[in-house]
């Protein structure tokens, strides 16, 4: 189910040859570093920061070094860090799931999922707005950012989520049966659009999830296990600094830097394709992370998904946005 990938020393500088950017140069090597485990979904709104961090020896730099594991979801990598056998995790949406639960602490956000959660429909089948899904399949994967998004996008027309039928698949399959014909509609995230618009020249999109930003924002980011994250707080102030950096650097440099990333881990995605993924989300600069972590911004986006958790899992006695979401090292480490 998973890749693992435990035991691969990322080094300082181990990158800096496939970046072909000597300017990064070594970090201090009498840095004594922290062995992390880290949990990951492998798509470039997760781990697109993670991957620049640690080829531009930006958290080395701040004495971190990551043990990594891949996961093919949220629901698996949580699993493996309440289990014990990861400290954090970085995912999407399901991170408004669990912590709700007391089950984490988010203590980082990567950026907004502004555009990658996507509905698509078959005009030929009697869909040609949101309000024909009434009554309707749509396909999707129950507890992911795309179902978030279908059920903010049905609300916000006027369909209540009940009165469509939602076919629960992995993305893969759905995207599988909706290509074939066989639903109507598939709520999905990219890079499965370009599967769709490929092979289905007549489907449509009907919205995206920029409809309902800022009101409403499905963000990535950082949770880390409730032990680890009260033990170890100089070492989440390392991945912060080491992240923000790397962050800053994406946001500067991104036609550089998404050659880079395709080149060393995305090498089956063409360029172009992980160019319009990129463009698919929403990054900030940390200066402006910090504005919205100071304001409250990301508390209440975080809210407004754990409020559909809470619905959808029938989660008691939910741990609010306010108390499982840690702004404070953040604000205390990154400076406006």
């Amino acid at each position: 189910m998973s890749m693992d990938r435990r035991g691969f020393l990322h080094r300082a500088g181990a990158g800096a040859a496939a970046l072909g950017l000597s300017a990064f140069g070594a970090p201090a090597l009498a840095q004594a570093r922290t062995k992390v485990k880290l949990g990951y979904l492998h798509t470039l709104a997760v781990d697109g920061q993670l991957w620049l961090g640690i080829d531009r020896g930006d958290f080395a730099k701040h004495g971190v070094e990551f043990e990594l594991t891949q996961f093919t979801t949220g629901l698996e990598l949580f699993q493996a860090m309440i289990g014990g056998s990861i400290d954090m995790l970085t995912t999407g949406a399901v991170l408004s799931n669990f912590p709700a639960r007391g089950q984490g602490k988010v203590f980082l956000i990567n950026d907004v999922e502004f555009a990658t959660a996507q509905l698509w429909v078959h005009p030929e089948q009697g869909v040609k707005t949101i309000a024909d899904l009434k009554g309707k399949k749509i396909a999707t994967t129950a507890g992911t950012t795309a179902h978030v998004f279908l059920d903010s996008a049905l609300r916000a027309n006027g369909v209540d989520p009940k009165d469509v039928e939602l076919v629960n698949q992995g993305m893969a399959n759905a995207v599988t049966s909706f290509i074939s014909g066989a639903v109507p509609a598939v709520a999905l995230w990219v890079p499965f659009n370009i599967a769709v618009r490929d092979k289905v020249p007549t489907a449509r999109m009907l919205v995206d999830a920029s409809a309902y930003y800022p009101q409403a924002a499905i963000v990535d980011g950082w949770v880390a296990r409730n032990d680890f994250h009260d033990k170890h707080r100089d070492v989440l102030q390392g991945i912060i600094r080491g992240w923000a950096s790397a962050n800053d650097y994406f946001i500067a440099n991104s036609d550089a830097a998404l050659e880079t990333l395709q080149k060393a881990h995305y090498p089956q995605v063409p360029l172009a394709d992980l160019k319009e993924q990129f463009h698919a989300q929403k990054m900030f600069t940390s200066a402006q992370w910090h504005k919205m972590y100071a304001d409250g911004t990301v508390t209440a986006w975080l809210q407004k998904v754990t409020d559909f958790f809470v619905g959808f899992a029938k989660i008691q006695n939910p741990v609010p946005a306010s108390q499982y979401f840690d702004a404070k090292t953040y604000l205390e480490t990154i400076k406006a």
